[in-house]
């Protein structure tokens, strides 16, 4: 895709701080992260989000995934982290490009993922449950 960003990188027309590259991902420090260290793994064919992922894609983008885990938590000294994938704008996706967040933790940072809980009401578990299962 010509007007995307993490495209760009890949190609290497735009630089980014490496930690990470092999023949389907590439892992990079996010230019904008909630803590530092903050790293995007992304695979190296364009898809916009999971969904659209080739089943490949998506398995070498999580065991990088991993391995960049891995070598964040032993820079630190720490293996707290947030994993993190957002899929299509009402979910926070900025970048059309999809890709892992991996963003390492320290005791006392100020980085809050948090949401609301919400309760089922009646026989709600079970409904939502069978709309789920008839699309697997």
């Amino acid at each position: 895709m010509e007007d995307c960003i993490f495209c760009k990188i890949v190609d290497g027309k735009v630089p980014a701080a490496k930690v990470y590259e092999d023949n389907f991902v590439i892992g990079f420090l996010d230019i904008m992260p909630a803590n530092k260290g903050h790293c995007l793994i992304v695979p190296k064919k364009h898809s916009k989000t999971l969904m659209e992922m080739h089943d490949d894609d998506l398995a070498a983008t999580i065991l990088a995934t991993k391995k960049v885990a891995r070598a964040l938590s032993l820079s630190f000294g720490n293996a707290s982290f947030n994993m993190v994938m957002n899929n299509g704008k009402e979910a926070g996706q900025l970048v059309n490009h999809a890709h892992i967040h991996l963003i390492p933790r320290f005791q006392k940072d100020r980085l809050r993922i948090k949401w609301s809980h919400l309760k089922y009401e009646d026989n709600e578990m079970g409904e939502y449950a069978e709309k789920i299962k008839k699309f697997i």
